[in-house]
């Protein structure tokens, strides 16, 4: 199946449904979950690195699942060395309110504040809110080891990390330095990169759920929705459109066959439209061809009871018109009974063994009378072996042969009219050729003669009567014999109809 996963038309491969599924599922969890893994990495490494150029640290600091502590304590490292070297070289500097403002200054920037206590008073307070709660949770002095670095956290209302460095003001009295981090919530680093990570995992999925609908957009709703346009288009009676069909895979066999469906409706339809024309033709035929000769029977009948057929000699002229009407009557009803066996296919067929010499040459005898009656001369030439046969129902063969005769005495236009019956040998099989020295028919014609209802000339046929499906029943016979016919014709000259039919032949068994 053609099928497109593309924004501009990038790439086309072929997949079958159950394959679009997998894919579809791919689409909608294993892809948005690589991208989104990808992008959490990218912006958790930028990120890393801008806070680390920011804060001036030394080591990268992983906001995401680093501990939040230890990257409150990382922050503010450099102020505790900077503390510690100022108590070496100036203690006095940590009663100096003006260094204490830029301390603090500095320590705001990393989200903490400092403290000065000097014995039990606090001579400098960071962060005015503070409450009176913390100060009591502050270490005394000494109470920890300020040479390590480290830090204490206080866990109450609130959580702050505790960074305390003792010393002694000039004039010996205790004095202990806090810087204090509220780590009560999270760094405006994190919570901006927390919300770039969900913005980028929306976009992600709702970009990735574009594409999936794109994709069943094109492969399922778009065909989907031809079919349901087709399916009204049926339903309303039109048959004359083309579904297009994109795809090779389920949907779009459903598609070819609805297609498929939709043809031979049309085709029946337009069958229909033909059979019924043809009915209504083989009914005029049926309806001119009746009439002829009932009329002609009902003339001479009229005649003989108005005594106008006064002597013996017009008397039994008269009667035997009657009767040869009533026989092409027959003739016409028996021809419309295997008009009607041929549209069911219940042709009676009884298949015997026939020599080909004796059987055509018995149909050359019946039928010669009948010729001579019409002032017709009948040739016959067997070029065959006496012992060769064929299978065949003997019936129906002769009825071809008489159609075959009957086409050919109806369109003589000839004074001295000539028919011949060939026999030949062609191999596996016989050939037999009938030809006359008749009006002969136009070459365009001659493709259609064996098709039911063809005439090839209205005003003529009408004239000559006949219901325009003797032909076709003889088709219909030699093919149901296994053999082939055709014709060939030139006008003023005559035509010539052959048919073959495959020879008999034992099997030997060894």
């Amino acid at each position: 199946m053609k099928f497109a996963i593309n924004l501009g038309k990038a790439c086309t491969v072929k997949l079958r449904l159950k394959t679009r599924l997998v894919v579809a599922f791919i689409i909608i969890t294993v892809i948005p979950l690589t991208l989104i893994c990808g992008v959490v990495m990218g912006l958790s490494s930028h990120q890393r690195k801008a806070f680390s150029k920011t804060h001036n640290l030394s080591d990268q600091v992983d906001l995401i699942s680093g501990n939040t502590v230890q990257i409150f304590n990382r922050l503010t490292s450099q102020e505790v060395r900077e503390v510690s070297q100022v108590l070496k070289t100036n203690p006095g500097q940590l009663g100096n309110q003006e260094y204490l403002e830029k301390l603090n200054s500095s320590l705001a920037s990393k989200y903490a504040y400092v403290v000065v206590r000097k014995e039990d008073s606090v001579i400098f307070d960071g962060n005015s809110r503070v409450t009176e709660g913390l100060y009591s949770q502050l270490p005394r002095y000494e109470e920890m080891d300020s040479t390590l670095d480290g830090a204490i956290y206080l866990d109450g209302e609130t959580q702050h990390l505790v960074k305390q460095i003792d010393f002694l003001f000039p004039d010996q009295r205790h004095g202990s330095v806090f810087i204090i981090s509220n780590v009560d919530g999270l760094l405006p680093e994190i919570k901006i990169l927390m919300w770039e990570m969900l913005l980028a995992g929306i976009m992600i999925i709702v970009f990735t759920d574009a594409i999936l609908m794109m994709w069943v957009y094109r492969s399922v709703i778009s065909p989907l929705s031809r079919l349901k346009t087709a399916t009204k288009n049926i339903r309303d009676g039109n048959l004359d459109f083309a579904l297009e069909i994109e795809e090779d895979d389920e949907i779009g066999q459903l598609c070819q066959d609805f297609e498929e469906m939709r043809m031979r409706l049309k085709e029946s339809a337009e069958e229909k439209v033909q059979y019924d024309k043809e009915n209504k033709e083989l009914i005029s035929n049926i309806s001119h061809d009746l009439k002829t000769p009932i009329t002609a029977i009902k003339g001479y009948v009229e005649g003989i009871i108005d005594g106008v057929a006064s002597s013996p000699e017009k008397l039994d002229r008269y009667i035997r018109t009657v009767y040869n009407k009533a026989n092409d009557m027959d003739k016409l009803i028996d021809e419309l009974t295997f008009y009607s066996k041929i549209d069911t296919n219940k042709i009676p067929y009884t298949f015997s063994k026939l020599s080909v010499s004796g059987y055509f040459r018995d149909c050359v005898d019946e039928v010669g009378l009948e010729m001579e009656a019409r002032s017709i001369e009948l040739g016959y030439f067997n070029y065959v072996d006496e012992d060769v046969e064929i299978i065949a129902d003997a019936e129906q063969l002769r009825r071809v042969i008489n159609n075959i005769i009957s086409n050919s005495v109806k369109y003589m236009d000839k004074k001295s009219g000539i028919i011949n019956i060939r026999i030949k040998d062609a191999g596996d099989f016989i050939q037999v050729g009938i030809e006359d020295n008749g009006k002969g028919i136009p070459a365009k014609d001659v493709p259609n003669i064996f098709d039911r209802f063809y005439r090839t000339d209205s005003s003529r046929n009408s004239s000559q009567g006949g219901s325009g499906i003797g032909l076709s029943i003889v088709k219909k016979i030699i093919e149901d014999h296994g053999g082939r016919i055709w014709a060939s014709s030139k006008e003023g000259i005559g035509t010539e109809i052959h048919f073959v039919l495959r020879k008999y032949q034992e099997v030997i068994q060894e």
